[in-house]
């Protein structure tokens, strides 16, 4: 038995119009409507509880099963977000502790302007000197007090010579790697601590190498030299190198000794130590109109060539040199430890050291203001790139909540819709029951 079905329309190979009745058999055991019905409600619940996942997470991509690749650029960039918040707090920090510095600077140089005032005053004679040097110790006090507290979270920038290092970019390169980058913040001593060489002595050679103890040499034809080189890494902060010059070369008739001194802070090299070496004897050398005592030096290793002119008879020198450590540095404001203008001499050097050390906290000041606005201008550049990733994560994986919402009506209806089509389906196979009764 056959029950109408479909009517088909063809062509015959004549062109003429043909048509046909579709059969199709019934079955108690095989539902075809029900099957394509329940595959078509499979799907919109599928897609129902993904827009539902949405809506109720707000994200579009909330796992890596979603979307891996999406999901997998999501996370790097999340991790980088949270990465530059903490570079945010360092940048808050450091900025803090310039800062500090830097109000500790400006503070001193206006106390350096009194100072400098009561010095003017004490070059009038008619003035009490005495008094004035009181004031002045005073206000040197309150330096040092300035100085002092002048930390933050233990770090005083106006004390020391080693520079310290914010934390202010993780840099990405196109492999993936990352680097961290920092903006360095030097020291710069206010401190009125004088220098102090080194005691304690070290193995030969660990600073200083080349012609030692004994190197003497008398002027003749020829040009006697003698070399002095500085070990790699052998610089360290408190490092002391002490060159001696004895002999008629040195411009004394007796022989006379000088010595030259230079401690090494944390930052200086080989060549820095060379070069505050020779400017010291360059100095004496020009001071006391030597022409035939010269020094040279070479621009990459800072090895130093000490050299006595030939031909000047009995002219003669020796060269030593000493290495110790444990030195102590000299504060930017050392000479305002021992001003003194009680004296007329005294008023006279008080008068030019001032200047130097009101310049030396100007600098200082200007120091820590140019690096505090560096860090400021970084700080604002990673919150802003902070924001940028967020919002860079936040169009790949959220969730677009006005569609969604019209999905999820749509889905709904279409779920309703589905329910009834299995359920008509479902009812097929009773008819079947009338054909026998």
């Amino acid at each position: 038995m056959t029950f109408p079905g479909r009517r088909l329309v063809g062509s015959s190979k004549d062109g003429a119009e043909c048509t046909a009745q579709e059969t199709y058999m019934s079955s108690i055991l095989t539902n075809n409507s029900a099957m394509v019905a329940l595959s078509t409600l499979r799907n919109i619940n599928t897609s129902l509880a993904q827009t539902q996942n949405e809506i109720s997470t707000g994200l579009r991509v909330s796992s890596a099963a979603d979307n891996a690749a999406v999901w997998s650029i999501a996370q790097t960039m999340r991790s980088d977000a949270d990465g530059f918040g903490a570079i945010s707090e360092s940048l808050a920090l450091g900025n803090s502790t310039v800062a500090v510095a830097r109000q500790a600077a400006e503070s001193i140089t206006d106390l350096l302007s009194d100072i400098k005032s009561q010095v003017i005053a004490a070059q009038e004679s008619g003035n009490d000197k005495t008094k004035i040097q009181t004031e002045i110790s005073a206000l040197r006090e309150q330096v040092t007090s300035i100085v002092n507290a002048a930390q933050f979270q233990g770090i005083n920038l106006l004390k020391g010579s080693e520079a310290i290092s914010v934390l202010s970019s993780l840099d990405r390169n196109g492999n993936g790697d990352v680097s961290a980058s920092r903006i360095t913040v030097n020291r710069n001593d206010l401190s009125q601590t004088q220098q102090t060489a080194g005691t304690t002595a070290v193995t030969a050679g660990d600073l200083m190498t080349g012609t030692r103890t004994g190197s003497s040499f008398a002027g003749d034809a020829t040009t006697p030299t003698a070399l002095v080189a500085f070990t790699d890494g052998g610089v360290e902060e408190g490092a002391t190198y002490t060159i001696t010059l004895n002999g008629t070369g040195t411009g004394s008739a007796t022989g006379g000794t000088q010595s030259f001194t230079y401690v090494a802070t944390g930052n200086d090299t080989e060549l820095t130590v060379s070069s505050q070496l020779k400017s010291q004897i360059d100095t004496y050398i020009a001071d006391n109109s030597l022409s035939n005592l010269s020094t040279s030096q070479n621009a990459t290793t800072g090895e130093l060539t000490i050299s006595l002119g030939g031909g000047s008879g009995a002219n003669d020198l020796t060269v030593d040199f000493e290495e110790h450590v444990g030195g102590v540095l000299a504060g930017g404001l050392a000479a305002l430890a021992d001003m003194d203008v009680t004296t007329a001499s005294g008023a006279q050097t008080a008068l030019t050291d001032i200047e130097a050390l009101i310049d030396t906290a100007i600098d200082a000041a200007a120091s820590f203001g140019s690096v505090q606005g560096r860090i400021e201008t970084q700080a604002n550049f990673v919150s802003g790139l902070t924001d940028w990733l967020n919002s860079g994560v936040g169009a790949l994986v959220d969730a677009n909540m006005e569609a969604a919402s019209a999905r999820l009506q749509s889905l709904q209806v279409q779920q309703q819709l589905g329910v009834q089509s299995l359920s008509i389906a479902n009812q097929a196979p009773q008819t079947i029951l009338s054909l026998f009764r």
